[in-house]
């Protein structure tokens, strides 16, 4: 007999399952749409049927699973370090039937020429309070993340789209990436990581490489952009 799932929150034709990673606030924001709601706006707004999608940072697997369910990209791969979310993210995607147009990867995606072969990622009571940039202190657990060359896998896959948060690490990515394929970015600063300086050279590299931001559904720390040319 299979076993039966219990959804916990549906938002935009996505269910998302029972998780321990479900807390009654969260269950009640994702259902009111509010859980990463300027994310999914932009990403909604961005995202063409066809297109092939990189998410740095699946979180609980939402923001991912509603652009697969609503903008019919032709393959979506997301990127998630914390191992404690990835049969979680698994469950969502299976029960929403994705298939294979939909995986989910845990690892690390570096930029930078000097990348180690893996890192040390903090695992806190709160997945929100989990990252590559905490602190160790009422670190929960700490666990060595494989990482993966972020240019080689844009140079393979192609993505015309990019959604990145990643907790603090997307102006270390950004500072070495080539994203001259892609045509659309969703990303969420974290200044609180790398102090409003770093936001702003977050925001100066997507500037420069032709990138404009689309005013509708951006706010300050969260971007939705489109290259110029496109």
């Amino acid at each position: 007999m299979a076993k039966t799932i219990e959804i916990a929150a549906h938002f935009a034709g996505v269910d998302v399952p029972l998780s321990p990673f479900l807390n009654e606030r969260r269950i009640e924001r994702i259902n009111a749409g509010r859980y990463e709601g300027t994310e999914i706006a932009g990403a909604l707004k961005v995202v063409r049927k066809g297109d092939k999608v990189l998410e740095l940072g699946a979180g609980l697997g939402v923001v991912g699973a509603v652009v697969s369910k609503n903008c019919a990209p032709k393959k979506v791969i997301s990127y998630e370090a914390n191992p404690a979310l990835i049969p979680h993210i698994r469950a969502l995607y299976a029960h929403n039937k994705f298939g294979k147009k939909h995986e989910v990867i845990n690892e690390v995606l570096i930029s930078a020429p000097d990348r180690p072969a893996s890192l040390p990622f903090v695992i806190k009571n709160s997945f929100l309070g989990s990252s590559l940039n905490a602190d160790y202190r009422r670190a929960k657990e700490v666990v060595d993340v494989p990482t993966r060359d972020f240019n080689a896998v844009m140079a393979e896959f192609g993505p015309d789209v990019l959604l990145m948060d990643i907790e603090g690490g997307e102006l270390d990515v950004l500072e070495h990436a080539d994203l001259s394929g892609v045509r659309a970015i969703v990303i969420e600063f974290h200044p609180g990581s790398y102090d409003i300086a770093g936001m702003k050279r977050c925001k100066n590299i997507l500037r420069e490489a032709g990138f404009v931001r689309d005013d509708e559904v951006s706010t300050r720390v969260v971007w939705a952009a489109v290259r110029t040319q496109d």
